[in-house]
């Protein structure tokens, strides 16, 4: 069969939601990336099952990365795959990371909030329907941050309360994002 013979026909994104949620793609990419250096920084000072946790936050960013791939496709747009920025961040204490991680998740919540208004300047409420599941991932996203941090700063200046905290964040298991699970 020709290649695009099974092409969809479908209504033809605006300009302005299709090239920021093309850009979306690459911002969740780095975030993946940033996640994954989170997960180095404990691996390197012991701590499995906080690189555990930020493993799997790295696979969910690259998930989210797929999700917006998935709708762009679906939509009839051709994707364009920036390159992914190099993460900047050093850390010198385990509270670094988890409030880096709050601060970046805010910022991804106001890229999805760009996203989401732009939808809505262009009456695209496919999209706005769409883009419902990440306006309720962030919010999941800033609260296990912000939770992340007061653990913190509650338990782990004890050795006994951070290797607990270790042992919870080593139980986290990957599941499939619901956007995922039917492809």
């Amino acid at each position: 069969m020709p290649r695009g013979a099974g092409k969809k026909v479908v209504m033809a994104l605006d300009k302005k939601v299709g090239d920021t949620l093309n850009a979306q793609i690459n911002k969740e990419l780095y975030s993946a990336y940033l996640y994954l250096t989170f997960a180095d920084y404990y691996e390197e000072e012991g701590l499995e099952g906080f690189a555990n946790w930020y493993e799997i936050q790295a696979q969910e960013e690259r998930d989210h990365a797929l999700i917006f791939r998935n709708y762009l496709h679906e939509n009839g747009c051709k994707v364009k795959l920036l390159a992914i920025a190099q993460p900047d961040k050093e850390f010198s204490s385990y509270l670094e990371p988890l409030e880096a991680a709050l601060e970046h998740e805010k910022y991804v919540t106001s890229l999805i909030n760009d996203i989401y208004a732009a939808a809505l300047e262009a009456h695209d409420y496919r999209a706005q329907k769409f883009l419902g599941w990440f306006i309720d991932e962030q919010l999941e996203e800033e609260d296990n941050a912000d939770t992340m941090i007061t653990n913190m700063k509650l338990f782990g200046g004890d050795p006994k309360g951070l290797y607990d905290l270790d042992q919870a964040c080593a139980a986290r298991v990957y599941t499939v994002p619901s956007p995922l699970a039917g492809k």
